[in-house]
């Protein structure tokens, strides 16, 4: 990885960051009254952040997925959700719309997704969805921008990082 400075957005504008935590927070209290739990949440959440390219939010959504209840495996086979067993259909759902919202540039969310999901989840779920998606993809993009750095834990071999 390149040693170049970078801006470090989240403390160059503060007052910017500080509103889209507000927002993420508003966002998480809606998602949760309209009965989006914390597992689907960080599923949706991981699998925008793996599309995006954000190591960062990854690690981050990965931790509170595991306190969510996600496993391992779980977690592991999100990158590669149509192909696995292991998610409900309202997973399921979440992890199509979550990549309609990091590829909205496309196509929007196309009609049939559109339909799909709206056929599993309740209009009030759908908006919440949408809008943590709407927020992760902002954290993405200001943390990638910033190639905000995702050094290993301690007690992770060094080893891991040269590899």
């Amino acid at each position: 990885m390149a040693s170049e400075r970078r801006v470090h957005l989240s403390r160059s504008a503060r007052p910017a960051y500080d509103a889209l935590e507000t927002f993420s927070k508003t966002v998480g209290t809606i998602a949760a009254e309209a009965g989006i739990d914390d597992r689907l949440k960080e599923i949706a959440l991981i699998h925008s952040s793996q599309l995006n390219g954000c190591a960062y939010c990854v690690r981050i959504h990965a931790d509170r997925g595991v306190t969510a209840g996600l496993t391992a495996d779980e977690i592991a086979q999100i990158a590669v959700w149509r192909e696995s067993g292991v998610f409900t259909a309202r997973e399921r759902a979440a992890l199509e719309l979550a990549e309609s919202y990091v590829y909205i540039h496309e196509s929007g969310v196309p009609d049939d997704v559109y339909d799909h999901v709206g056929g599993i989840l309740t209009e009030q779920e759908y908006v919440a969805l949408s809008w943590l998606l709407v927020s992760i993809n902002a954290f993405n993009r200001i943390t990638v921008a910033g190639k905000y750095p995702v050094p290993p834990r301690r007690g992770e071999r060094a080893s891991a990082a040269g590899s």
